[in-house]
């Protein structure tokens, strides 16, 4: 168990942060008794504990269920019984999911609320061992005392962790610190406004994506006792971008990469720039490479179902996505694995994805990251996690977006629109909440000189017509993380009915 110690006079806190086991009340409970004994032993006198660690924070419905409430009561009595006995008082901190920015943002307002109040502020977050189907926790933890940072945690740790402190101003609940903590808005006038202008915060935002992205992978791979991914690798930024975050993560877990089963499936529009990308970044990663040309199969496919190859028309693009999954969950079942998806925001937010193809997988990493950003994190990558792959990466940020599909050049925004305008409709749209003829006054302003009124009329149609017939597929996409303020999780972060009628919407731009 990591511990952290800061020595002054004054109360010594202790902030525990536990790795929860959800739903499992008794064992929860054994590990916060442990802690708490540790925490009064060292002297500590305050004990902070996130949100529901008895039971888990993302329990949700199951927490109401009769054998949970029961063990619950028995937990809490024990734990009262154990503050009597230990002579401490046990305090129930956060329990927030890791959004970028967002623990920065938190840790700026409680060194301003404490410098203003002339008080302490303790910040106690749920950690490792939620579920991490829609959102990842980071199990921070902080203590600030009139301006100044006295002891800070170790986000996104695997083990359990006790954070000391000593302070000697009066304690004061989070919330309150916290609450200035989200007025500050991005720049709503920026054409860009999933990317901060400035490099240094850019970098810092692409980072803590990553760390978000490898977490949620980490905890679901050891929630399920899995020890090995599969996944396909194209050659372009989407797939790139998750076999990183594999690689990552496995280092994290201190697994070999070799474990990581990436694979190439060429098929009727495959270039031999990404085929070839593809290859030398598995080679470079050290990742165990596989290629299964998947145009025979298909091909077979089609005359099985009497289809004319010919037509070149949507069945024959979506056989190949169906054809890949299919090889990826076949070989994901033959190597006791899981198979990880690839598809990112902007492609969700438009639906631009092949039903029970691409859009399917056993978890997805890339699901909280939008186009425009994808670039400038696979770039950053280069630079600093992966250098031994960097001229590979530069090379795929280049590449120019494509399903390669279909013979020949198919650049996917000249058939679906500029991803530049869809990621900005996107956020005015879900984080603005504002409708398409209010995105049209804005964009007009944001994209002068950049785009013409009647480009970004064109692709707004497109996008909200898209947006609310596409439902259907985020209805049941695979569990995800969100990284940031804009999530498109049925379940929790945008949803809406898949059957909803876009009219009103569009009639908006009449």
């Amino acid at each position: 168990m990591k511990q952290h110690d800061i020595s002054c006079p004054g109360l010594k806190i202790a902030l525990c942060v536990p790795v929860v086991r959800l739903g499992d009340v008794r064992a929860n409970a054994d590990a916060l008794v442990a802690m708490a004994e540790e925490a009064a032993a060292h002297g500590a006198s305050v004990l902070y504990f996130p949100q529901d660690a008895l039971t888990g924070a993302t329990l949700g419905a199951l927490a109401a269920h009769e054998p949970v409430r029961r063990q619950l009561a028995n937990a809490r009595r024990r734990l009262a019984r154990l503050e009597r006995r230990l002579g401490v008082l046990v305090e129930w901190g956060s329990a927030d999911p890791a959004c970028v920015t967002r623990y920065e943002r938190r840790k700026e307002a409680a060194l301003a609320y404490s410098a203003d109040r002339a008080c302490c502020v303790v910040y106690c977050n749920a950690g490792f061992g939620e579920s991490t189907a829609d959102a990842v926790y980071d199990g921070a933890a902080f203590v600030v005392e009139n301006g100044k940072l006295l002891a800070e945690a170790e986000r996104f740790c695997l083990a359990a962790q006790i954070l000391y402190a000593e302070v000697r101003l009066p304690l004061i609940p989070c919330e309150k610190a916290f609450a200035a903590a989200f007025r500050a808005l991005p720049d709503l006038n920026s054409p860009r406004p999933f990317i901060p202008d400035d490099a240094a915060q850019r970098a810092q935002r692409c980072a803590e994506i990553f760390q978000i992205q490898v977490m949620g992978l980490v905890s679901r791979m050891v929630h399920i006792g899995c020890r090995k991914v599969v996944l396909g690798v194209s050659g372009g930024l989407d797939s790139t971008l998750a076999l990183l975050v594999c690689c990552k993560a496995f280092d994290r877990m201190g697994l070999p990469r070799r474990d990581i089963l990436a694979v190439t499936m060429p098929g009727f529009g495959t270039t031999s720039r990404t085929k070839g990308n593809a290859s030398a970044l598995m080679e470079a990663l050290g990742t165990t490479a596989r290629e299964v040309d998947i145009r025979a199969s298909v091909s077979l496919h089609f005359r099985d179902i009497g289809y004319d190859a010919e037509r070149r028309d949507v069945t024959f693009e979506n056989a190949q996505a169906r054809e890949r999954t299919q090889i990826l969950m076949d070989m994901a079942n033959d190597a006791g694995g899981l198979v990880v998806g690839t598809g990112d925001l902007s492609e969700i937010a438009l639906g631009w994805c092949t039903y029970n193809g691409d859009h399917m997988a056993m978890y997805g990493v890339n699901a909280g990251v939008p186009k425009t950003l994808m670039q400038w994190m696979v770039r950053r990558a280069a630079e600093t996690d992966f250098p031994e792959a960097g001229p590979i990466l530069r090379d795929i940020v280049d590449t120019p977006i494509s399903p390669e599909l279909l013979p020949g050049v198919q650049p996917t925004e000249s058939l679906v629109g500029p991803y530049l305008l869809h990621d900005y409709f996107l956020f005015r749209f879900v984080h603005e909440g504002e409708g398409p003829a209010q995105i049209r006054a804005s964009a007009r302003q944001a994209f002068s000189g950049i785009c013409d009124a009647d480009t970004i009329d064109r692709w707004l149609r497109v996008f909200v017509r898209r947006f609310l017939t596409q439902q259907f597929k985020r209805s049941c996409a695979p569990d995800a993380p969100a990284v940031g303020s804009v999530s498109l999780s049925a379940r929790g972060g945008f949803p809406f009915p898949s059957d909803v009628s876009a009219s009103p919407w569009l009639s908006d731009l009449d």
